[in-house]
């Protein structure tokens, strides 16, 4: 091979790394490109809730609506957390979050242990039809439950919000899968020490299940936070009143006008705390997520 066959070669060579260099760019700008535009969708409906708070409802009834407020009315926060009562609001979805995540979280965890560490007969079965309830759209169990609180006379109080939500399939399966990842030889050599099974439960799967168990927390606090249809169904009186239907008619007044500005601040206030959480806990829930793993 002369000289000159080898200098085209490497012509050659440089022009291919040179195309390569110029698409792997151009990929990756088309890519920032579509991810920008996505995060635009995402985030402007945030930010024309932010900037319609802080609007006169003269300013909001224009037909061209403004990217920017032209004047700036901080008090439309005062006047909707004082118009939706939202610290009695705050309170009752707080109280019912709480504990039924707490009762919530008790049940995942023995079941999980159960379904993941305990031998005893028809438990895969058992495990595969609560998987099978996963299936099933949520909208029929409104159906059934209603008809069982109605029975039980459970309408308008603080039980009807709490107790038909208690058990979750998808966390159960989801701790199990990170129950299975623990080893079960230390299991086997806890029990040959003697050690019960709620002792071991407590000491070893727990702390080494805890980013799953922040993870569920979490979002078991969020959905009762935005729950909505279940409580305005059953529990729509002032006292048991959550946050969400708190604001769905707390704005209009006689003549059927709603005030838009006041009610986006509403909006705001009461979405800046799982705002937050996301924030500051988005890491637990994707590492409690991500060592569910896929073991079973």
């Amino acid at each position: 091979m002369t000289a000159q066959n080898i200098t085209m070669q490497e012509k050659d060579m440089s022009r291919v790394h040179a195309r390569q260099r110029v698409m792997k760019i151009a990929v990756q700008v088309g890519l920032y490109a579509f991810l920008g535009i996505m995060a635009l969708i995402v985030i402007f409906p945030f930010y024309f809730m932010l900037i319609s708070s802080v609007k006169s409802m003269d300013e909001y009834r224009q037909t061209v609506q403004t990217l920017w407020p032209r004047d700036i009315i901080l008090h439309n926060y005062v006047d909707a957390f004082k118009t939706a009562n939202l610290g009695t609001l705050f309170l009752n979805t707080m109280y019912v979050g709480v504990v039924s995540t707490i009762l919530s979280l008790v049940i995942t965890v023995l079941s999980a242990f159960a379904f993941a560490r305990l031998e005893f007969k028809g438990r895969d079965a058992m495990f595969a039809a609560l998987l099978a309830t996963m299936m099933i759209p949520g909208e029929l169990f409104t159906i059934t439950n209603y008809a069982t609180i109605s029975a039980f006379e459970w309408k308008n109080t603080y039980t009807v919000l709490i107790v038909p939500f208690l058990v979750s399939v998808f966390y159960i399966y989801l701790l199990r899968q990170n129950f299975l990842q623990i080893p079960n030889e230390l299991y086997l050599a806890a029990k040959v020490d003697g050690t019960s099974d709620l002792k071991y439960l407590w000491k070893v799967m727990i702390p080494l299940s805890l980013p799953t168990l922040i993870s569920i927390t979490i979002l078991k606090m969020m959905g009762a936070w935005n729950s909505y249809v279940w409580p305005r169904l059953v529990a729509n009186d002032e006292a048991h009143r959550m946050i969400t239907n708190g604001l769905r008619n707390a704005f209009t007044d006689s003549t059927g006008d709603v005030n838009i500005p006041v009610q986006m601040a509403a909006v705001a206030l009461v979405s800046t705390p799982l705002f937050l959480v996301f924030i500051f806990l988005r890491k637990y829930i994707m590492k409690g997520v991500s060592r569910s793993g896929i073991k079973g």
